[in-house]
């Protein structure tokens, strides 16, 4: 072979290859941004809509692929376990996490399940950074782009909430950050690291919480901008704020410093401060800044603490989702100009929606109320008294799950399986709220699918679940809130109905009103990445390509 031949086949090589690259870089994304936004319902997107700009959730909805009518198909509506469904692809039949928090059994004690004495907090001087995310048995789609990149792609997960930052991580994540009221910082478990990065140290030294907090809440817009609210003030708002007026603007004057810490998660301002520390990620850890595919997980959490207090017809939350709109057009502005616009894919949903307050749904001959209420446990041990001769039988009453003491119930010489169906009727003739009352052995023998059509199957969890499973009417709810004026638990539409936006990469406009879930979120990302979708998925892709 001549010289001029052998420069030809070089050539042509180096030429394959170099195409090969570009295909390569091109066939996946700089970076994966997943966001939560914690108790948004669908119907903010068309709600608030006068109040948001061109630039956050309408470039969003116009640009990206919009899928209408995604539902929840599990019970109950929670955050912890939305989040461990988002990234799992999963229910909690699979992943685990049943609630926020569950009994457990052999520690005969409600246990948070990502605390972890085995690590220690990074960030402050406290147990709030002792978690870790092992009780979350399935991984989740940012472990399979860990596992698909062997370790190279990097993961960083951010909230303002500890479980919204440790399960969207998964078991491998780089970091998961999430703010701690104690001091008002950032902080981070030593599951992650050793010490926390200097550039966190440095955002946690100028104590921006504060500075915030410092400053009034005044509305984005004129008063008369905010259609789809009742009057400010409400009689059942709560004066969270030592104002001895909830209107607008409101003012922390009142506050000592450990209450603007803890409270500015009650404020648009806690979702500022996170939006802060993830541009400040975004640009220390180098995100989507080479061709490996990195994931930034953030989900904004002080729409759920507002939802609560206020409810979806408030100023407060018109306002909140105002301002978290002009967030997130920042966000993709940032991203356009971080890793380029066509370069990343972003994915926007919830972790679960929200009812309207109680009081309001009442005076509107609407039926809401809660189950657990004065007299409702007496009443049930006093039926458990009668037919089995010990209330202890009844280890625990949460999450509406009734846990029994099966041991205690072969002790008293009575079969197990008969005495969770005996209860099970008692408790659906005699609580006209209750429209499910179903044992673990029902549950035992089916499996679940991803379609809703059983949600007390697809949130049951054989070895963490309780005896006997409930399910209310719509407008009922487990414990109706003390301090809050509405919830979130249920299989209806107020909590289940969620928004769900593909954005950027690959992606072609266009809204699609098929029913979709919140389990082919995960799917979704991994048929588009070409990855496998995390071990215990059920959804299924939703992008066509």
């Amino acid at each position: 072979m001549n010289l001029f031949i052998k420069a030809i086949v070089v050539f042509s090589f180096v030429l394959s290859s170099v195409v090969f690259i570009k295909a390569q870089n091109k066939e996946m994304p700089k970076l994966v941004v997943s966001v939560v936004i914690d108790q948004m319902r669908y119907d903010y997107l068309n709600k608030f809509s006068d109040l948001y700009g061109e630039g956050g959730f309408k470039r969003l909805m116009k640009g990206g692929a919009n899928f209408t009518f995604t539902n929840l198909n599990y019970t109950p509506a929670y955050t912890a376990v939305g989040h461990a469904t988002i990234y799992t692809g999963a229910t909690p039949y699979f992943h685990g996490i049943i609630a926020n928090d569950f009994y457990d059994r052999s520690a005969k004690k409600i246990i948070a399940p990502l605390y972890d004495a085995s690590y220690n907090t990074l960030g402050a001087l406290d147990k709030n950074g002792e978690k870790s995310p092992k009780k979350l048995i399935a991984s989740t789609i940012t472990d399979e782009l860990k596992l698909f990149s062997s370790g190279k792609s990097k993961v960083i997960s951010i909230s303002t909430k500890d479980r919204a930052s440790i399960l969207p991580g998964g078991h491998m994540a780089d970091a998961a950050f999430w703010y701690n009221p104690g001091n008002g910082s950032f902080i981070s478990s030593t599951y992650y690291m050793k010490n926390l990065p200097g550039w966190v140290i440095l955002f946690n030294e100028k104590k921006i919480a504060l500075e915030y907090m410092n400053k009034d809440w005044e509305l984005s817009y004129p008063a008369e901008k905010y259609v789809y609210t009742l009057p400010d003030n409400c009689k059942w708002e709560p004066d969270y704020f030592k104002e001895g007026d909830n209107t607008f603007p409101h003012t922390f004057n009142n506050l000592t410093e450990d209450e603007k810490r803890h409270l500015i998660s009650n404020t648009p301002y806690g979702n500022e401060i996170l939006f802060d520390f993830t541009a400040k990620a975004l640009a220390a850890e180098e995100l989507g800044k080479d061709s490996i595919t990195d994931f930034l997980a953030v989900s904004f959490s002080p729409t759920d603490y507002v939802g609560h207090v206020y409810g979806p017809n408030s100023f407060e939350i018109a306002d909140t989702y105002a301002k978290m709109d002009n967030i997130i057009e920042r966000m993709l502005n940032l991203l356009d100009e971080k890793v380029g616009e066509g370069n990343y894919l972003f994915v926007i949903t919830a972790d679960h929606g929200g009812s309207y307050p109680f009081e309001y749904l009442k005076e509107n001959n609407m039926i809401s109320g809660g189950f657990l209420k004065k007299g409702t446990v007496d009443k049930i041990n006093n039926f458990i008294q009668k037919e089995f001769g010990d209330t202890n039988i009844l280890a625990s009453l949460s999450n509406s799950q009734l846990f029994l003491d099966n041991d205690l119930i072969v002790k008293k010489g009575f079969n197990p399986r008969e005495a969770r169906l005996k209860i099970a009727d008692y408790l659906k003739n005699n609580f006209s709220e209750i429209t499910k009352a179903v044992t673990r052995d029902q549950l035992e023998t089916l499996y679940p699918a991803r379609d809703g059509n059983d949600f007390l199957l697809n949130g049951f969890h054989p070895l963490r679940s309780g005896d006997i499973m409930l399910e209310f009417i719509p407008g009922y709810y487990y414990a109706k809130p003390k301090t809050d004026v509405t919830s979130h638990e249920t299989r209806y539409s107020s909590d289940s109905h969620i928004p769900l936006i593909f954005y950027g990469w690959n992606i072609n406009a266009g809204t699609f009103n098929q029913p979709a879930y919140i389990v082919d979120i995960a799917a979704t990302i991994a048929d588009m990445l070409g990855i496998n979708a995390p071990n215990c998925s059920m959804g299924i892709p939703l992008i066509k390509h």
